[in-house]
């Protein structure tokens, strides 16, 4: 029986996106041939599947789509970056992307929707995947922007392939179809939004719940310079202009030139912004950190190498 080692392991991982302990049965059962070894793991049954649904998935592709008037993002999770490189993989999350353009932000309803070229659904489509490349993934977010008249530009940073990346940004502008550079713009204030993490559009669409926090933290700040409450009320308002600079999309110094305000620069185009939404991959998900060269070494059963000093 040929010697399974952890680079063989490792090679098979790479090339099928499965996970080590499926990629190193696939070996056993094929006596080490690569290629018997990726067949083996594509006829792999469906059952696989289930033991998979518990495991964290934060790594993945955020992918996006577009048409005219209207563009998807999706979110779409695995649980090691291999997968991101997978072929199959970063054609399910475009596919989705693009099934989103038509079925809209509802997750379950793009589940549901039929999986282009086949006769099941999105949801048995990721099934048969999570069973074949043997890692837990799923469809974590939707976002759908739309204009009557204009662009929903998009913007993703971190490109793994057009489309397709880390950080994906959507920006809707609204404007008369045959404004010049209108698509260009969405594009300079998609990468402006994914350098500065706005959380609203405009000062009214701030989440009053951080509002009252950020007003509360910046009173006890300026209490302690022991002035009167009135003075005090002047600095907590000054400071609150700062705070909406800061986190108000359209209040924000325009990254491309340090000194005009995002609302100026669009309101000069003739255009305007009525909606913007960013995805980082994995935001929010508690990722387990974990030693790859010490899992791969025990996998196959094998010392891990020592460190180097």
């Amino acid at each position: 029986m040929a010697e399974i080692t952890a680079a063989l392991v490792k090679d098979l991982r790479e090339k099928s996106g499965a996970g080590m302990m499926d990629c190193k049965k696939a070996l056993i059962a094929t006596d080490g041939d690569l290629d018997a070894a990726i067949d083996w793991l594509r006829k792999k049954g469906l059952s696989a599947a289930a033991k998979k649904s518990g495991r964290v998935a934060a790594e993945g592709l955020i992918g996006v789509a577009s048409a005219p008037q209207i563009a998807a993002m999706v979110e779409v999770n695995a649980e090691t970056d291999f997968v991101a490189r997978n072929e199959t993989f970063q054609e399910f999350v475009e596919t989705v992307a693009r099934i989103a353009l038509e079925t809209g932000e509802d997750v379950e309803a793009i589940k549901a929707a039929t999986f282009p070229g086949t006769q099941h659904s999105v949801a048995e489509q990721l099934t048969q995947m999570v069973a074949t490349i043997g890692e837990n993934m799923n469809i974590r977010r939707v976002r759908v922007l739309r204009v009557k008249s204009g662009v929903v530009a998009t913007y993703v940073h971190k490109v793994l392939k057009p489309g397709l990346g880390q950080i994906g940004v959507l920006v809707a502008l609204e404007a008369p179809s045959e404004l010049d550079g209108l698509e260009m713009l969405g594009r300079q204030v998609g990468m402006h939004v994914a350098a500065t993490r706005p959380e609203a559009l405009e000062v009214d669409a701030v989440d009053p719940a951080a509002l009252a926090r950020e007003r509360e933290v910046l009173s006890e700040q300026a209490r302690a310079s022991g002035k009167n409450e009135a003075i005090i009320a002047k600095m907590v308002e000054g400071r609150i202009r700062k705070y909406y600079e800061e986190v108000v999309l359209l209040e924000q110094v325009w990254v491309h030139d340090g000194e005009s305000r995002v609302r100026a620069v669009v309101s000069k185009s003739g255009a305007n912004l009525i909606g913007f939404d960013r995805f980082q991959l994995g935001e929010g998900i508690e990722k387990q950190a974990s030693d790859f060269a010490a899992e791969v070494a025990a996998t196959a059963g094998v010392k891990p190498p020592e460190p180097e000093k």
